[in-house]
């Protein structure tokens, strides 16, 4: 565990992280007018492959990354609706940091739909800056970048 209390996922984990992942993203389903990516994705192969990472007994927050050359692309954060207001998204959004320096990476990017307009206010509060706007099959997204202080990779 570590000091954020955030974990790598089990597959244990699995069934949680789908829960919490539906219940996350669930009320954008309607906006948005397609199933976020999120929902679709295959948790046991993420988890499996070391890319999730949990707070919580039970499982109340996830993220789900993966590290390429140059950043660590933040896939996912899901935080259960009954779990809002706590910090825990805080908490997730400082892990990815800290992860991405551990790695020697000095760039977080991540993307979200244009309609999910609480999102768009959040990551610019966590250092995040918009790097494009892009349709990207039915998804119209925001691409987001965050240079970090301190790591060693390329940047």
């Amino acid at each position: 565990m570590t000091e954020q209390g955030i974990r790598p996922a089990t597959a244990d984990d699995v069934p949680a992280v789908r829960a919490v992942t539906d219940a996350a993203y669930h009320p954008y389903i309607a906006r948005i007018g397609v199933v976020p990516v999120p929902v679709r994705a295959d948790h046991a192969a993420d988890v499996a492959a070391g890319r999730v990472f949990v707070t919580g007994d039970p499982v109340i927050g996830l993220v789900v990354v993966e590290a390429h050359d140059d950043h660590l692309f933040l896939d996912s954060v899901a935080v259960h609706p009954d779990a809002r207001g706590r910090g825990v998204g805080r908490r997730l959004l400082h892990f990815v940091d800290a992860h991405a320096r551990a790695l020697g990476l000095s760039e977080v990017r991540l993307y979200t739909n244009a309609l999910m307009f609480e999102n768009q206010r959040i990551y610019p509060r966590y250092g995040y800056e918009v790097v494009e706007r892009r349709q990207d099959g039915p998804y119209d997204r925001v691409h987001y970048r965050k240079r970090l202080d301190g790591g060693a990779g390329p940047g």
